[in-house]
């Protein structure tokens, strides 16, 4: 076991509706072209640092910009998206996905993807798919603005960034930390919010703090972990 784990965050590169301008939220929507080169650039970055499990939200922008990230990587590794084989959740042709779809490899040359709602961004409600601008227009620039970058007001049936730490960092702990303390290299390939919150547990931001802070698309961010807490680099 290693004594010190990385932790690679990156938001997705650009999505077209944030070239359009519009609230996104969970609708699924790809990269622009700006946004693969932003992916790319971001996977060369960092393709000297060892990886050996990745974590995606279910948004094709995020796995995506992980994929076209690690096509830069040094270790020529294989992602390999990863099935829950939970027969409580699951239909009988899931299941049986699942099972097929299984390497049997010996993992050396792989690299396992995990695929989490709870890191998919925030849920913009009643604004996804509405231009921003208009919706200004419509109910003033500080009610969107309060929408937009308070920690606990959700935009209307939406999600607050609140609501978005309340599944986002249980999933860190149950699931991300868990293979830190193991010692080995995560690399998650997010969103701004669902990132945000992420960053906000890892630097212990007050509510204040965390409404500051910007997530670029496709810029790396590295921690080092170990028992005695976290660095950024």
């Amino acid at each position: 076991m290693r004594d010190m784990a990385l932790l690679i965050l990156m938001r997705h590169g650009q999505s077209m509706w944030n070239a359009a301008n519009l609230f996104t939220g969970w609708v699924d929507v790809p990269l622009t072209n700006k946004g693969i080169e932003e992916a790319i650039s971001g996977g060369k970055e960092i393709a000297s640092l060892p990886i050996d499990e990745v974590h995606v939200s279910t948004l094709i922008r995020a796995q995506m910009t992980a994929m076209l990230a690690l096509a830069q990587h040094d270790s020529g590794k294989t992602p390999i998206f990863q099935y829950s084989d939970s027969e409580d959740s699951m239909s009988e042709n899931e299941s049986r996905m699942a099972q097929w779809a299984q390497s049997n490899d010996s993992g050396e040359n792989t690299l396992p993807v995990h695929v989490s709602w709870q890191l998919n961004e925030r849920m913009y409600g009643d604004l996804q798919g509405l231009d921003k601008q208009e919706t200004r227009d419509k109910y003033g620039d500080e009610q969107v603005h309060i929408w937009r970058r308070s920690y606990d007001v959700p935009p209307p049936n939406g999600e607050s960034l609140e609501l978005t730490a309340a599944r986002t960092i249980p999933y860190l702990q149950s699931e991300i930390m868990s293979s830190l303390e193991e010692g080995k290299n995560v690399f998650v390939a997010a969103h701004g919010n669902s990132l945000r919150s992420i960053v906000m547990q890892i630097e212990g931001l007050s509510k204040e703090e965390v409404l500051k802070l910007e997530i670029p698309t496709g810029q790396p961010i590295v921690y080092e972990w170990s028992q005695s807490g976290w660095h950024r680099r």
